[in-house]
């Protein structure tokens, strides 16, 4: 992979992971433009470098609150930010069980054409007008504070979003917004909640790097070099700052049905190319 493309898959990134739109079926589809074709398992350690730049974005934008959600949950304080990092926890069960268990199965989704990423991003249009138009048909609770039963629904949906063109964004707000959650608050703990799975995998992926296994050095390719890997993560770190504000305002205001139309032209598009 040369640093060219890897700038551009990093910009795609810092946009898509924010917006309602699908990260990985973006980045699906520009390595389709760009003809850069490596196998599922580099594709997908490129991918979680770029996620890390990402959570990284998060923790810039957020940190006042990060730090203050850390500081009440290491010292215990039993308060409502405590409780609000034990849903955030809760939430990510879904999708540790996913990558733990099923993680073969999900690389086998990963460069292997559009077909599927247009199906997903038609389903991400789906979800997002339904949310746009939930308070017609939920009336009830509108506005309420995530539950322990939300964070555990909205987790099970970041874990079907592992999907290419499934936008993990789109999925977790929407799914908090159908429930009947506020809007301003499932903007942040969508973000929040996908740290922990992120960071955990980019661990993970940056150990096997400085004490490979054998196996895994036999197994490895040497198609992404260092080079790429740090510009696509400072083009998707500093695109993502940009990008993590710009969405907290849109979910406020209610914007997300101009991302449905999108996800439907690009999900037709997909669908055609292929």
């Amino acid at each position: 992979m040369e640093w060219l493309d890897a700038l551009v898959l990093g910009i795609v990134q810092g946009l898509a992971e924010y917006l309602p739109i699908s990260s990985s079926g973006h980045l699906e589809i520009f390595r389709q433009i760009l003809g850069v074709n490596l196998p599922a398992g580099d594709t997908l350690e490129f991918d979680i470098i770029l996620h890390a730049a990402t959570v990284c974005s998060t923790l810039v934008v957020l940190w006042p609150l990060f730090k203050r959600l850390c500081i009440s949950f290491f010292t215990f304080k039993r308060d409502y930010d405590f409780y609000y990092v034990c849903k955030i926890l809760l939430s990510c069960i879904p999708v540790a069980v996913v990558g733990f268990c099923f993680k073969d199965q999900v690389e086998q989704f990963f460069g292997n054409g559009l077909f599927l990423v247009g199906i997903c991003l038609l389903a991400t249009a789906l979800l997002l007008i339904f949310a746009h138009y939930s308070d017609r048909f939920i009336p009830s609770n509108r506005g309420r504070d995530i539950n322990w039963l939300d964070a555990f629904v909205i987790g099970c949906a970041q874990a079907v979003a592992v999907l290419p063109g499934l936008s993990r964004s789109g999925t977790t707000i929407a799914t908090g917004i159908l429930l009947g959650d506020r809007r301003d608050k499932m903007a942040q703990f969508s973000f929040l909640m996908v740290i922990i799975p992120i960071l955990g995998e980019a661990l993970i992926d940056i150990k096997k790097m400085i004490f490979p296994d054998m196996t895994d050095v036999a197994a490895s390719s040497p198609e992404i070099g260092v080079l790429p890997m740090i510009v696509g993560f400072m083009a998707a770190f500093i695109v993502g700052c940009a990008a993590c504000k710009w969405m907290i305002n849109l979910v406020k205001r209610g914007k997300l049905i101009w991302f449905a139309a999108y996800c439907i032209v690009m999900g037709v598009i997909c669908l055609l190319w292929q």
